[in-house]
């Protein structure tokens, strides 16, 4: 049916006064079609109420009046009623009429506050050189995007369907060639595991251990707690584990009661960054066979080695006792979420069991994306070309050093993307001061120290130091933050 409004002068809004409300109720009705004055006459309706010119219990004029009123058609009016009632706006009873739903009616949301860029600004370090991220400014998007068409070009249909838990084989494929050459991991693809990110599999490691009946889990004294935290979620307790400058004191294993796993860096370990020493490589090994244990092995930073190639995972020694972990976020950038897991056979099918349960998947393009990456030698081309810049940052940071804060030790500059600056006694907190005056984001080596869930950071015995991240700067900021750095040095 034809509304009236149709044959109506096209050129003006319609507005009428409905009868029966008790005050004028005005309905702003634009020009157009029948579909147009509907959604119209809803919008105008909704508003009323919500704005409370229309009050909860309101009765409206039956759709034949409020049609007459605005020159619509009775259909028009009708459908809009019933759109409403739908929605809870209104309510419609046999006897009853049309009537307002008794409903309370939130405010509208005031606008969002946007906080002037001068304190957004202010907030916001001038350098944030914390640990945990590379330089993302030097991500090869160029490279990237062309191995993304590549892999999309010749994708199979299935990988725009439901994925395996494991992740795509050809992933898996490239990186068992990858890990044996790099990382000398001993690993066939059917035992790797993709996950979305390192912590992704930490989790799925801890529940599978807790399933399998581990109650505890040895980590390092010093590390990362969002770690440690991810563990306890899993339903493990953490004990730790000293660490020295020669590794973790994997000697003392035996003393842990109840541990039969442990989590290490071994190739660079994270804060201090030591390699674990060989007769503690091999000690950590004989430990998980004799006591049918398990080395989740975090290969933090293990591609950036700068005095010699990278030291070789340890899962290579006892396959079949110690789970590999890598991840790209490292090497290429933390927001592509992806990590794998070198499982060992008796482990795979229950960790598996563990990842259908929940949205564990990780995007199947990316991966594929990273295996035509990998397979085509952008890579490594791109982890070369990282690691001699890194490589430079970290040379600039020792010369910068020597010349103007003589009394600061380095440690920790063998690999990684961050340094361990040793202070004089006493200082590290006016340092840390100094340097939030400088716009200076930056951690001491306490904030690292092994705390139960929940514990304040700091308090420990560790010397004053600072962890001071040289591969997170873009190029371009580095020279300002090695500059307002040996501003605030003793």
């Amino acid at each position: 049916m034809e509304d009236s409004w149709a044959n109506s002068d096209r050129g003006e809004a319609r507005s009428a006064t409905a009868n029966g409300l008790g005050a004028d109720l005005h309905l702003d009705l634009p020009r157009g079609g029948t579909s147009g004055v509907r959604a119209a006459l809803i919008r105008s309706l909704r508003d009323a109420v919500r704005s409370g010119r229309l009050a909860p219990g309101t009765r409206l004029p039956s759709s034949r009046s409020l049609a007459a009123d605005l020159g619509i058609a009775r259909n028009t009016v009708a459908d809009a009623y019933g759109d409403l009632v739908a929605e809870g706006w209104l309510t419609a009873r046999q006897g009853s009429g049309t009537r307002v739903a008794r409903r309370v009616v939130p405010p509208e949301p005031a606008p969002p506050r946007t906080p002037p860029a001068a304190a957004v600004a202010a907030t916001r370090p001038a350098y944030d050189l914390r640990a945990g991220s590379p330089d993302v400014s030097a991500f090869p998007r160029s490279a990237w995007l062309s191995a993304a068409r590549r892999a999309l070009t010749a994708a199979p249909s299935d990988a725009f369907n439901y994925g395996h838990p494991s992740g795509r084989p050809e992933l898996r494929r490239v990186l068992a060639d990858y890990l044996a050459r790099a990382r000398g991991v001993r690993a066939a693809p059917e035992r790797i595991v993709i996950c979305a990110g390192f912590i992704q599999g930490l989790a799925l490691l801890s529940r599978t251990l807790h399933r399998d009946g581990h109650r505890a889990l040895a980590v390092e004294s010093c590390g990362l707690d969002i770690h440690w935290n991810v563990l306890r979620r899993g339903g493990l307790r953490t004990v730790p584990l000293p660490v020295d400058g020669r590794g973790a004191r994997t000697g003392e294993l035996d003393r842990l009661t109840d541990v039969r796993a442990a989590l290490l860096t071994p190739a660079h370990q994270f804060p201090t960054g030591v390699a674990l020493d060989p007769d503690r490589r091999a000690a950590v090994v004989e430990w998980a066979s004799r006591t049918d244990g398990l080395v989740l092995e975090d290969d933090y930073d293990g591609e950036f080695r700068y005095d010699r190639q990278p030291v070789g995972a340890l899962q290579g020694l006892d396959p079949e006792r110690v789970v590999y972990l890598g991840t790209a976020s490292k090497s290429l950038a933390p927001a592509l979420r992806l990590a794998w897991m070198v499982v060992p056979d008796h482990l795979l099918d229950r960790l598996l069991a563990v990842k259908r349960t929940g949205e564990w998947q990780s995007g199947a393009l990316d991966q594929l994306t990273l295996a035509e990456f990998i397979a085509s030698g952008a890579y490594d081309r791109h982890v070369r070309g990282m690691r001699l810049r890194y490589q430079r940052r970290r040379d600039q940071l020792v010369a910068a050093l020597a010349e103007r804060a003589p009394q600061v030790r380095v440690t920790g500059i063998a690999a990684g993307l961050h340094a361990v600056l040793e202070l004089p006694p006493g200082t590290v907190r006016s340092v840390l001061q100094g340097a939030a005056w400088q716009g200076l984001a930056m951690e001491g080596l306490n904030r690292y120290r092994y705390r139960e869930e929940g514990a304040p950071a700091g308090g420990g015995s560790e010397p004053d130091a600072l962890v001071f991240a040289y591969g997170t700067p873009p190029d371009h900021a580095f020279a300002g933050a090695l500059e307002a750095l040996c501003r605030v040095l003793p």
